[in-house]
């Protein structure tokens, strides 16, 4: 009795231990299947931000490279804009999107060499041809005579080349103290124990150009109103005056000055005779005000796209460099998943240049609806 005494009391103690490790596997079974919800949507999210990038930079070189009216220097230099924003979305974010959702490197060292050595380049790139697209309209406006006979595809060319030269310049010293790794390789990050690499980095890549740009596109603006405003006529009184034809017209309104002309046609005396009035409308306005409106319109237009381009580029980019310099002087400051959305935020950029180098343009936009009608002519065509 004394050994079925000791066992009795200990089965419910084993009920218990079952029904807490059933309730354990069943939480775990639960937050695993969230977590492979949130993977999957964070993995359909980013791969839709890839396709649109690859897409509308992949438009943008097609639109160009189809009209003879867009291949000047100046749509030279956002057509390279566009390329690299392209090699952003072909070499970079696919990639980056797998570790972002799995948060473990399954490539191996050499990929992740590459890929690194690829995201800071293409990504410095982009930015630096930000910097030659300012300088490039800059000059176009402070110097238009002399810089217009500059303004060659060669020169253009060598510009862009001058960007790239720096953009490798920044990704290529983490090669030389990166050691490869005897174990797995489980994470694939630029090393920010170099804090002076850290410093050449980020102001290389960003705060120099950064500065460059604001005080660039400030100048533009600046240069810009004034000739706006010397284009405007001093003298005033001059009007201009458009006229047309309207039937059967009640009569002017105020500002418009109204005049009757009647013409009588007379036909035989057997047939009788028919009259037939018409009104022409006379609008006449001040050519001073209407100038005055254009250059109003044009200003507002000119500072928008400005602090479109400048407000986007800064939105984009500036928390990921911040930091990027906090993380290298604080290291348990470092939250995986706020890098990765302020990385995800930099690369936003590459989708919204496109968007805002060209459909700003007049031109561009008419070739481009030319182009997708032409493309869907094709297809309606070929079936």
């Amino acid at each position: 009795m004394e050994r079925s005494g000791q066992v009795e009391p200990t089965q419910p103690v084993n009920t218990s231990n079952d029904s807490i490790l059933s309730l354990a596997d069943s939480s775990t079974a639960a937050i695993s299947a969230e977590s492979v919800a949130y993977q999957i949507s964070l993995a359909v999210i980013l791969s839709l931000i890839t396709l649109a990038t690859t897409l509308s930079n992949a438009f943008v070189i097609a639109t160009i490279s189809h009209s003879k009216k867009l291949q000047t220097p100046a749509n030279f230099l956002i057509a390279s804009l566009a390329v690299t924003d392209l090699l952003v979305s072909i070499l970079v974010m696919p990639i980056c999107v797998l570790y972002t959702v799995i948060h473990t490197w399954t490539l191996g060292q050499i990929v992740c060499d590459i890929w690194l050595s690829s995201d800071i380049t293409c990504c410095t790139a982009s930015i630096l041809h930000l910097c030659v697209i300012a300088l490039d309209r800059y000059w176009a406006i402070t110097d238009a005579v002399e810089y217009s006979k500059k303004r060659t595809p060669g020169r253009a060319a060598g510009m862009v080349a001058i960007a790239w030269v720096i953009a490798i310049s920044i990704s290529l010293p983490p090669l030389f103290w990166r050691q490869v790794k005897a174990e797995e390789l489980t994470s694939c990050s630029v090393n920010t124990d170099h804090i002076f690499y850290t410093i050449y980095s980020t102001f290389g890549a960003f705060y120099i150009p950064t500065l460059l740009l604001i005080v660039l596109y400030g100048r533009i603006y600046v240069e810009a109103r004034k000739i706006i405003l010397k284009q405007s006529p001093k003298r005033v009184g001059k009007r201009l005056t458009s006229a047309h034809l309207v039937t059967n017209s009640p009569g002017s309104v105020a500002s418009t000055n109204s005049l009757q002309c009647g013409r009588h046609d007379t036909l035989s005396s057997d047939t009788g005779s028919s009259a037939s009035e018409n009104q022409v409308k006379v609008t006449v306005s001040d050519a001073l005000l209407e100038k005055k409106r254009i250059s109003a319109a044009r200003e507002r237009k000119a500072t928008k796209t400005l602090g479109i381009i400048l407000g986007a580029y800064i939105v984009c980019w500036l928390p990921f460099f911040i930091y990027t310099l906090v993380v290298a002087t604080c290291e348990t400051c470092f939250i995986p998943e706020l890098f990765d959305f302020f990385t995800w935020l930099g690369y936003l950029n590459s989708l919204i240049n496109p968007i805002i180098y060209t459909m700003s343009n007049e031109d561009f936009k008419k070739a481009f609806h030319k182009l997708v009608r032409f493309n869907c002519r094709s297809r309606t065509n070929q079936m």
